[in-house]
């Protein structure tokens, strides 16, 4: 904790995503008011750093030049948004090795540890996500989905999709024996609602793992035509 009446150094270190942010001056605003708001009767800024890349890589060289300008100088280094910097579990790792003693001018009481396990949590976000995205869209694939740009996605290819998508619904195997009940119903004179009704009711699903509806006993029934 700092002492309410302690004047101290400080180096403001800030970041933004895009080249056109750092360019433009978009999101350095607010971060600059946050630090000079935190700044006020307490201390002085003496320099400040700004990186200007993704909040996912490590390599951050202004950040780098402002931790050693605080070992330097016996200064602090004040973060102006803690999220800048809980992205990556590394990078945190990297900050509380430095030795550095440093601030968030959003949230003063973190510290290494607290920021370690927003960091942790962050990065174990990303990887549930990323890999939910990517079952996401092998599933796509193998169902026939064109994956890639719109401009990709022709008459052939939309068609190409279709075919494999109603090939992998005829291998099906819960598909055949549903169709074949199906068709032994249809051929009695039931109706295509009474048939779904009557799938269900034996445990029958689709291949998706849904109830059958009037519109899907006909369209597997038309596989198997």
């Amino acid at each position: 904790m700092e002492h309410p009446f302690s004047y101290k150094q400080y180096v403001a270190y800030f970041r933004v995503s895009t080249q056109r942010q750092g360019a433009s001056g978009l999101g350095l605003s607010a971060q600059r008011t946050s630090v000079s708001n935190y700044t006020y009767n307490k201390g002085e800024i003496v320099a400040e750093f700004t990186d200007i890349e993704s909040g996912k890589k490590n390599n951050r060289p202004e950040l780098l030049k402002a931790i050693a300008l605080c070992k330097e100088k016996g200064a602090v280094l004040l973060i102006a948004k803690l999220d800048r910097l809980t992205r990556n579990v590394a990078f945190i790792f990297t900050l509380r090795d430095s030795g550095a003693e440093f601030v968030c001018a959003d949230m003063p009481e973190a510290n290494t540890l607290t920021i370690g396990v927003m960091a942790t949590m962050a990065q174990h976000e990303r990887e549930v996500i990323g890999d939910r995205t990517r079952k996401a869209l092998a599933e796509k694939k193998r169902a026939g989905f064109v994956l890639g740009k719109p401009e990709n996605l022709t008459v052939q290819a939309v068609q190409k999709g279709l075919a494999v998508r109603q090939q992998n619904a005829r291998e099906h195997e819960n598909n055949r024996r549903a169709a074949a009940f199906a068709r032994s119903l249809r051929g009695a004179g039931e109706s295509w609602s009474g048939i779904a009704a009557t799938l269900n009711e034996h445990g029958f699903r689709t291949r998706r793992g849904k109830q059958f509806q009037a519109v899907q006993v006909q369209r597997i029934m038309a596989l198997f035509n």
